[in-house]
């Protein structure tokens, strides 16, 4: 009998003490990798993370579209496996991005750079026909505007009212809101260049930096322009039932639907796919995802994905995302960029 409560007693205790670790700290298990970021490298990020799992056995990372500056945020702000792992980015990491990763524990970042792809300006095939110079995009989106010396709202209503030669209709963009990579390099690459082309601007940008920038970056909110979220295939779906707007977005959505929409020229050049890696077309940029060097321990799959990103089998000029839209680096710049996924090179502080 005694040894009947004593064995009762040792189970009570086995079922306390489960019970005892089951209140404390649970310890972190994660196998999956954990991507957030850009938009348009959202497909990209998810046809590699399907060929990576159907290659290597690992489960299909989770891929989240959250636009660059979203997926920022959330990369930088924890550690260990209860952050993300990758981010993809439509543009650079910026410095303040970088200060908030270090503030927060985040030390060593592998930053790839992974093709090339163009802002494209579109219409409905049905829809007039615009030829633009980056002047006239400021002129048109820009919240204010140089009018007799002195920036005033933008007074413009018309595409003809920026430039007699457009054609007489409503100013209506649909495009990214301010967490995207594709609004940050749009008003890199087109309003501020074309900011610098106005001389008021000009002469402005050689006065009082903080100025210009505020000046050449702020898009009008009166409803010439319209945030679309970060799913650019609304705004192709938009564009296809009104017929008097224009879209901005990638080139890869572009190539897409090239049967519904029509693109801009700007400053004389169309989006086409050499010109882009020549850096011809004037709103060409570069692709990037960015990796936390210390989750790779934590879950080595990661190092698979990179490699499998930075492959010529992916991302070279036969590669399957080359199918898809992307567009692939030189041979050379490929490779550099594989080497430092195989060696996990992390990258220095961005200058701005």
């Amino acid at each position: 009998m005694e040894s009947k409560f004593i064995k009762y007693g040792m189970m009570l205790m086995a079922i306390s003490a489960i019970g005892l670790a089951g209140c404390g700290k649970k310890e972190e298990v994660r196998n999956r990798i954990a991507i957030v970021g850009s938009s348009t490298v959202f497909p990209f990020s998810s046809v590699v993370a399907e060929q990576f799992a159907t290659s290597s056995g690992n489960q299909v990372p989770k891929v989240e579209s959250t636009g660059t500056g979203g997926g920022m945020k959330i990369f930088c702000s924890s550690t260990g496996l209860s952050g993300v792992d990758i981010t993809n980015a439509s543009r650079p990491m910026k410095k303040s991005e970088w200060d908030d990763c270090q503030k927060n524990g985040i030390k060593d970042i592998i930053e790839l750079k992974i093709g090339y792809d163009g802002i494209v300006l579109a219409d409905s095939k049905d829809g007039a026909e615009l030829n633009l110079s980056r002047k006239d995009l400021y002129m048109a989106l820009a919240k204010q505007v140089p009018v007799d010396g002195k920036l005033v709202d933008n007074p413009y209503k018309l595409w003809s009212d920026v430039n007699p030669a457009l054609p007489k209709i409503k100013i209506e963009v649909m495009g990214p809101p301010p967490t995207s990579g594709t609004r940050d390099a749009f008003v890199e690459l087109i309003m501020e260049k074309g900011a610098e082309e106005i001389p008021f601007l000009k002469a402005l940008q050689e006065k009082d930096k903080d100025a210009f920038k505020a000046a050449s970056t702020a898009i009008r909110e009166d409803g010439a322009w319209k945030d679309m979220g970060e799913n650019d295939n609304l705004i192709v779906q938009a564009l296809t039932t009104n017929k008097a707007s224009y879209g901005i977005f990638g080139y890869s959505f572009y190539e897409e639907n090239k049967d519904r929409l029509k693109a801009a020229t700007i400053d004389g050049e169309i989006p086409e796919l050499h010109r882009i890696i020549e850096g011809k077309y004037p709103a060409s940029r570069s692709l990037y995802f960015y990796t936390k060097k210390a989750n790779i321990p934590l879950i080595p799959s990661i190092k698979d994905y990179l490699l499998e990103f930075t492959s010529p089998k992916a991302a070279g000029e036969k590669g399957y995302l080359v199918t898809r839209g992307l567009i692939p680096l030189s041979v050379e710049d490929l490779a550099a960029q594989a080497k430092i996924a195989a060696s996990q090179t992390t990258m220095a502080a961005p200058k701005e």
